[in-house]
């Protein structure tokens, strides 16, 4: 497995071993106990998975609030996603901040978004299929969600002039300067 530390702090791209042969291949994409030995101990409470049709689809800015805080481990099992993740820790330096990781089933890389940050991914192609695990359950009355396209932010998503394939709630979310909840650093 290989760790790689990105520009925030805790944001990680992870790379776990393939092998193959002439059947195919088998990979461990997760082991509690090879990523506890790399300083990573989260207890995944939960699986999701989604399906997006269409290139351009862009699923969030999502977070959930405390005592629902997830950290979550993508992967992407079928095609590519532009991942992001926000830093909203109030008292970071780099509140407000993003990064981004190109995730494809071809590089068989993960990224871990720790609490405290918003998570969203835009599709780069059709029949995008991506499986994530979360160290919280959903919980509706503490998720919130950030504007995708918030100036303050000024995530550089790869539409190429297309307008994303949005949900009606993420369409409507409020910008970073309207979120009243925050996480501390």
């Amino acid at each position: 497995m290989e760790i790689r530390r990105l520009a925030l702090e805790g944001v990680l791209e992870i790379i776990p071993g393939k092998f193959g042969d002439a059947r195919g291949f088998f990979s461990e994409t997760y082991s509690q106990k090879r990523f506890a030995e790399a300083g990573i101990d989260i207890g995944w409470v939960q699986d999701n998975q989604s399906f997006s049709a269409e290139s351009g689809v862009l699923r969030g800015l999502h977070f959930q609030l405390a005592p629902f805080a997830q950290d979550k481990l993508i992967r992407v099992l079928r095609g590519s996603i532009f991942d992001v993740a926000v830093d909203l820790r109030h008292g970071s330096p780099d509140y407000g901040k993003w990064v981004s990781c190109v995730l494809s089933a071809d590089a068989w890389n993960q990224l871990l978004v720790p609490r405290g940050f918003a998570h969203g991914f835009l599709t780069l192609e059709p029949r995008v299929e991506v499986f994530y695990k979360v160290s919280a359950p959903y919980a509706p009355e503490y998720d919130r969600g950030i504007r995708w396209n918030d100036p303050q932010i000024g995530i550089a998503w790869p539409l190429e002039g297309r307008e994303p394939v949005l949900s009606a709630k993420d369409a409507a979310a409020p910008f970073l300067s309207g979120i009243t909840e925050q996480f501390s650093f």
